[in-house]
Order: C-alpha cells, then sequence, then structure tokens
C-alpha cells in the first residue's frame, strides 16, 4: 500500500475510531470494490459488531426485539437506501422479511449480506434456518457444516446442526449433537426438549423421559415438555403430575402455546385417571386456543373435492395412463391422521424389501408448484403434458432419495394428507402404490380431536371441521375407488387389530410381496419413528385404544351429528 492507497487511508480511520460503523462500513465498501474480499469481509464483520453504536440501527433493534414489526421497517428500509451495503441492517430486514412471512425477500437479502461478508455467520445461521422452513434440507445442512467449520464447539451451531440431522432421518446423530450442546449448557430446557424428541424417535424412551423431565424441572410451566410426555402415549400420569400442570395453568403470565400444550396433557392426564368430564374440559380448551390461532377455511379442500367428483372419470385417468414416470418404488399410505397409519408402514418397513422414511412433504409442495390447493388444483391435472407428468414424477423420486437409506426396492411415504393428491400421484407415478388406512369415524375424529399436533393438521382443532374433513376424505376415496378400481387398498384399522395375520397378508399381496415372519413381529423393528404412535408400534397389537372414545360419548354428541351416517360405521 501506499500513502495514497485510498484503502489505506480508510484503513486508518477505522482504526482510529474502533467503534464507529460508518468507518468500518466505509473500509469494507473500499475493499470489496478493491476486490480484496478477504479484508472486505473482516471490516464488514467488524461493523456488524458497532452496528449497535448506530442509533437508528439500535431503534431497529429494540423494535423487533419488542416484535413491533412496522417501526422497524420504517426505520430499516430508509437507512439501507442510504446505506446499501450496511450487512447488519441487510440482516435486520432479511429477519423482518421471515418473520413476516416474506421467504423469497429474506433470502435475498440474505444472499446479498453472505456475498459482501462471506464470514457473516449470523447471517449464514439465518440462512439455514430458512433453508430449513422450506424444507429445503440439503441446503441448510451444507450452510451448518459451513459455521461449524468456523466454529466447531459453537453451541447454538451444534444446536442447529442436530435440527438438521433430525429432518433427514438422523435422529441418533441429532442426539450425539442435542448431547454436546447439553455438555456445555444443561440449564436450556429447550435444548433438553429437542434431545428428548431425539431419543424418543430412535426407541430410547426411558432417557427420552428423564430428557422430558429435565426441561420441566428447568421450565415448570414449559407446555410442550408436558405434551411431549402425554404423546408418548405409553407413560401414565401421576397425581402429582397432574398437580403441577394445574399450578402451571394457574399462572396468567402464561402464554397461548405453553397453555395449549398444557391443556392437551392435563386431558391425558385426566383420562389416565379415568376423569373424563375434565379431560374432555382440557382438550376442548386447547382445542380452541389451537383453532383461534389457525383459523382454518375448509372451503378450498371442499372445492377441490368437488371438482375432482366433477370432472375426474375414468376416461380421464385411461387418458392419461403411463404417461407419468414408470419407475415402481414409492408407497404411499395415506389418508386420516391417528387412523392406524403409522401401524401399517411398522409393518411394511420390516419387511427386507420396503423402507420406512415418515410423512414426506415433496407431494404437496410438487403440487403447490403448480396451482392453489383447491378446485384450481383438479383444472391443473387436466393441463399437464405427458413429459411435465413424467418430469414431476421425477422430481418426486429425486427429492426423497435423501430419506432413503437402506438401499431397498421400495420405500414408503406416510404423509396422511397425500389422499386429496391420489389423482395427482396417480398421474406422476402411475407405478406408486397406494394404501388407504381407515378407522371408524368417531374413533378417528376423536382420536384427533385429543391430538395436538407439531404441525399442520389444522382441521383438527375444531368438532365440524374435523367431521366435514372426514367426509370429504371418504366421499373423495369412493370415488377413486369408483373411477379407479383396485388401484388403491384399503387397511381398516380394526380389521388390522383383529386379524393382523389375514390383514397384513391381503397388504403384501397388493405390493406383490410374500409375508416375512418379521412383519407379524413389526415390535421388534428399531427403526427411527416420528410420529405420535412411535411407543405403541413398539408394542405388540392391543386392542385397547379402539374404542376409547366411547368414555366420552356423553360430550360427543355435536361429532356424531356433524358425521351424520358416517358415525354409524
Amino acid at each position: 500500500m501506499t500513502a495514497a492507497d485510498p484503502v489505506a487511508a480508510l484503513a486508518e480511520a477505522a482504526r482510529n475510531a474502533p467503534d464507529d460503523p460508518a468507518a468500518w462500513r466505509a473500509l469494507a465498501d473500499a475493499c470489496f470494490r478493491a476486490g480484496r474480499t478477504a479484508e472486505a469481509d473482516a471490516a464488514y464483520q467488524h461493523h456488524t459488531l458497532v452496528a449497535v453504536n448506530d442509533p437508528v440501527l439500535r431503534q431497529a433493534a429494540l423494535a423487533l426485539a419488542g416484535n413491533r414489526l412496522d417501526v422497524a421497517e420504517r426505520l430499516i428500509k430508509p437507512h439501507l437506501k442510504g446505506n446499501p451495503t450496511d450487512v447488519a441492517a441487510i440482516r435486520m430486514l432479511a429477519e423482518l422479511a421471515g418473520r413476516l412471512g416474506r421467504l423469497a425477500d429474506a433470502e435475498a437479502l440474505l444472499t446479498r449480506a453472505l456475498e459482501l461478508a462471506p464470514g457473516f455467520l449470523p447471517a449464514r445461521q439465518n440462512m439455514a434456518m430458512l433453508c430449513l422452513r422450506q424444507h429445503r434440507n440439503a441446503e441448510a445442512l451444507a450452510q451448518t457444516e459451513t459455521l461449524l467449520a468456523a466454529e466447531p464447539h459453537n453451541p447454538a451451531f451444534l444446536n442447529l446442526e442436530g435440527v438438521v440431522l433430525a429432518r433427514f432421518g438422523d435422529y441418533a446423530d441429532a442426539a450425539e449433537r442435542f448431547a454436546a450442546v447439553l455438555a456445555h449448557r444443561p440449564n436450556q430446557p429447550r435444548i433438553w426438549l429437542s434431545y428428548g424428541h431425539a431419543l424418543k424417535t430412535v426407541g430410547r424412551q426411558a432417557e427420552a423421559i428423564a430428557a422430558y423431565r429435565r426441561a420441566i424441572a428447568l421450565q415448570p410451566g414449559l407446555g410442550e415438555a408436558w405434551w411431549s410426555l402425554a404423546n408418548l402415549k405409553s407413560l401414565t400420569f401421576t397425581a402429582a403430575d397432574r398437580g403441577a400442570m394445574a399450578a402451571a395453568l394457574g399462572d396468567a403470565a402464561l402464554g397461548d402455546e405453553d397453555r395449549l400444550h398444557l391443556h392437551f396433557a392435563s386431558g391425558k392426564a385426566e383420562e389416565d385417571a379415568r376423569h373424563f368430564a375434565p379431560a374432555f374440559a382440557h382438550y376442548t380448551s386447547g382445542n380452541a386456543i389451537r383453532a383461534a390461532q389457525l383459523r382454518y377455511d375448509p372451503a378450498p379442500l371442499g372445492a377441490l373435492v368437488e371438482a375432482a367428483i366433477t370432472t375426474l372419470d375414468a376416461g380421464f385417468f385411461a387418458s392419461r395412463a403411463g404417461q407419468g414416470d414408470p419407475a415402481p418404488g414409492a408407497i404411499f399410505v395415506l389418508g386420516m391422521p391417528r387412523s392406524g397409519s403409522t401401524l401399517v408402514e411398522q409393518i411394511l418397513a420390516s419387511h427386507s424389501q420396503i423402507e420406512g422414511t415418515k410423512e414426506l412433504p415433496d407431494i404437496e409442495m410438487l403440487a403447490r408448484t403448480l396451482a392453489p390447493i383447491d378446485a384450481r388444483h383438479v383444472a391443473m391435472l387436466g393441463q399437464l403434458p405427458p413429459a411435465k407428468l413424467a418430469e414431476l414424477g421425477a422430481a418426486y423420486l429425486a427429492a426423497t432419495l435423501v430419506h432413503r437409506k437402506q438401499g431397498r426396492a421400495l420405500f414408503i411415504d406416510k404423509m396422511p394428507n397425500n389422499w386429496a393428491y391420489v389423482p395427482f400421484i396417480r398421474l406422476i407415478l402411475p407405478g406408486a402404490k397406494i394404501i388407504d388406512t381407515r378407522r371408524a369415524a368417531m374413533a378417528c375424529c376423536f382420536s384427533n380431536f385429543k391430538q395436538h399436533y407439531a404441525r399442520g393438521q389444522a382441521f383438527s382443532y375444531r368438532i365440524d371441521h374435523l367431521a366435514r374433513y372426514f367426509a370429504d376424505y371418504v366421499r373423495f376415496m369412493d370415488h377413486i375407488d369408483a373411477v379407479l378400481p383396485g388401484a388403491v387398498h384399503r387397511v381398516h384399522h380394526e380389521g388390522m387389530v383383529a386379524d393382523t395375520q389375514a390383514e397384513t397378508l391381503a397388504l403384501l399381496a397388493y405390493l406383490g410381496l410374500d409375508l416375512e415372519p418379521a412383519c407379524l413381529r413389526f415390535w421388534e423393528n428399531d427403526r427411527p419413528v416420528q410420529t405420535a404412535s412411535s411407543e405403541q408400534v413398539r408394542q405388540p397389537i392391543f386392542a385397547d385404544g379402539v374404542d376409547q372414545w366411547r368414555a366420552f360419548a356423553p360430550w360427543l354428541g355435536e361429532m356424531r351429528g356433524a358425521l351424520g351416517d358416517l358415525a354409524a360405521e
């Protein structure tokens, strides 16, 4: 460098003003323009450390912390217009966009921040989390690996890697990451919660219970930890547990998320004690909170069902037979949640030629790229040319390959809501097998009503919505049976419980496979199971749960009335 070198002059100015964000940003900009990217990265990162001294960004950060997003936006946007390379402000605006659901804007902003400052680890962490939010798990893992290469022992990055690994189904490795975090931060209740989830999924139930209870000891009002215990299904709450949950619910400062989880857990606890009236009251309260949050609208799905029944006849499918990707391999297990689908999956995944994965979001994601999920989805099906059908089938198989770790010929996609996409599946994957798990209406709907889902299933939190969803599902699948006879194999849960061998033989015959003894000893399969039935399928079939709803019959008049003739199944 010479004395006339502008970078040298700016570097000197920055050194003389170590807490001045403008000085460090000016140096970073000059280095970036000069192609001195490593120096620019370092200067931008120093700028982010002292950005708190900028009064505008300080006010914006306080607004973001207080969730006053409109105030934050009014502060950050004009600041960025005058200072377009302020990477701290770019990241703040990206966070704001993410909170508002403007994911494309958030990604563009983070991409720009990392272009200027590749070593800006908080922005890279945000990018990883954004990829996770969009189910772009491979990209999230790549970002996380970069973070850990820079700071191998950073607990936040290890925790993030654990979350990503869990998304890939690598729960044993995820548990290791969470354990590593807890070794340094043992008083973090939410890390104990994540650790418990991973342990539960790989079948380490006693350790999972201990992890959940450790989270509760650290934060007695952590509703999700209480619900996680309840969601094991096989754990029976004690009188002390009921008292502890009642005390937590009595805290007026308890937030809605903790409160709804505690209501669902308390419902399970009171049901364990055969206190059915208070159990139903808790289930009702938890559902009411969640329904108000989600504001589910049943009309779009109803319109899809009506359009499908009206327009998708046998001729529609006959004229398009064999036009998708012909590759075999995919087995779709679908239907209502809480219908016995995890049991069917566990039986099938115990066969040497079938791999169980999990509830994969890929079919719906592909469908949503083409049309909204309402009557327009059905109209779109008629417009897809053969080449596009094959392309979509291949895209699905490629996207799900990451979940196939055992190299088996067949794999299971157990997303229950895929029933609404059976025509789409049939068109893009004509070689796929489709299994509909069916459970009696009252038993299935009540089981959903007392189940809180980590995500999705927004229909399940109001009895009228539940009944309508169930009716739409049955009407839709009846239509599929009529126009595509034999395409879907139905497993009635009550029949599977009553005669597991006969139902399993019929199921495997539909798949063209012979019975293997392991299928009838499915509970010995130690594969990870993520759903609410994970502990139930790790023991032999028992009939106790088939008619649990009958104990609540005095309070289920609305459900019976809404289901109409279906309630008599």
